[in-house]
């Protein structure tokens, strides 16, 4: 099913602020005020836009509407260009610290169309309300969670908007125990570890990593966990959206001692971007990618497999490989357009078509098993 840029960007955290960090965003709920109309933007004030955008000039600071923002990007072609309220572009600076504002929870809506709780936080609000995976949510405030879309649920947990978007702003859940016990819980929001790593060991002595964002910190929780791998590691992407290029390049680190890791381009020319030196170039490595690996995910991929590091196993990657330069607006409102693209190594760009794994798994294969079956057949490096 077709997926537009602007819903990729929102379900992802990604796109790059030059000489720090691959930014990630996932916004939620709708931004704006509800039943204004704004006076649409003439076609001379795009084109005067898209003109200067396209010789190079940077928007910062420029006086634009968000319907002008928007028009700008259409008019340019830019099909990842998008543009940020300056609540949204904070939030999303937050959780590339590793950081988000709930109570906790994650939930699922089964066949039935009863929306339960999957998962819970060991140190949040719903975990210290003795909240847990397995129960059914009822209710937020006054209305019934089955009859709000999965999307509406997540929203009200977080806050939508306003005061509800602070830490310690309140919201009121009714849950079911699988015991059949119901009761109110009233639950404040804070900011919490959004855990980008897990860390599995397996029979034998492997471990599998699964990171799903490069937050802040991720390279050095990758470091500690693979101290404990005696077998090998699975380095699991799947999923993977991206997130800060020092964090992704870190992780190469991990595994590499030192070298390139890729490039990119910026209005400055072409930079270089390294691992630190002094990484495990031993322990057999494989990387587990699909369709969901993105952008500073698919960076490092190609990096460890040009470099001969890694055995990419499962599916082609999404194919994210530009570069998007953020500009702050006059209202603190962000806009992002493209100025370029990255590359492996080997000089490879995956925008478009993505990265091939080494070892394809078919529709119907187990990936994460085919994982493991071809880290067994690598040995232990001399």
């Amino acid at each position: 099913m077709p997926v537009s840029p602007r819903a990729v960007r929102q379900l992802a955290t990604l796109s790059l602020v030059f000489g720090v960090v691959l930014l990630a965003g996932a916004a939620t709920g709708a931004w704006g005020e509800p039943g204004v109309t704004p006076r649409p933007p003439s076609a001379d004030t795009a084109r005067a836009a898209a003109a200067t955008i396209g010789a190079g000039q940077d928007p910062a600071g420029a006086d634009l509407s968000e319907q002008q923002a928007e028009h700008l990007i259409g008019a340019t072609g830019d099909r990842w260009g998008a543009y940020y309220s300056a609540q949204e572009y904070a939030e999303f600076s937050q959780g590339l610290d590793g950081r988000y504002l709930g109570v906790g929870l994650s939930v699922g809506r089964g066949e039935d169309g009863v929306t339960t709780v999957s998962q819970v936080l060991t140190a949040g609000p719903a975990a210290a309300a003795g909240i847990a995976a397995g129960d059914r949510l009822l209710r937020i405030g006054d209305d019934p969670a089955d009859r709000l879309p999965v999307t509406e649920v997540v929203a009200r947990l977080r806050g939508r908007e306003g005061a509800e978007r602070r830490p310690g702003s309140e919201v009121v859940l009714a849950v079911q125990r699988q015991d059949g016990e119901e009761r109110e819980v009233r639950l404040r929001r804070a900011l919490l570890d959004s855990q980008q790593v897990t860390v599995e060991h397996l029979a034998g002595g492997a471990v599998r990593i699964a990171v799903r964002a490069f937050t802040s910190g991720v390279a050095e929780q990758v470091r500690a966990a693979v101290r404990g791998a005696r077998a090998g590691v699975v380095l699991d992407l799947r999923g993977n959206s991206g997130g800060l290029v020092d964090e992704a390049a870190g992780t190469a680190g991990v595994f590499l001692d030192g070298g390139p890791v890729g490039s990119y381009q910026d209005r400055g020319g072409v930079r270089e971007l390294t691992a630190p030196p002094g990484g495990d170039q031993r322990t057999p490595l494989v990387v587990l990618v699909d369709g969901g690996t993105m952008s500073a995910a698919e960076l490092l991929t190609g990096a460890l497999q040009d470099r001969g590091r890694a055995v990419v196993v499962g599916g082609r990657t999404f194919g994210k490989g530009t570069v998007q330069q953020p500009s702050r607006l006059a209202d603190g409102a962000v806009l992002e357009l493209t100025v370029g693209r990255y590359y492996t190594p080997a000089g490879r760009s995956p925008e478009g078509t993505g990265l091939a794994p080494d070892v394809p798994a078919d529709a119907s294969e187990d990936a994460a098993a085919l994982a493991l079956r071809v880290l067994a057949g690598l040995g232990t490096r001399a």
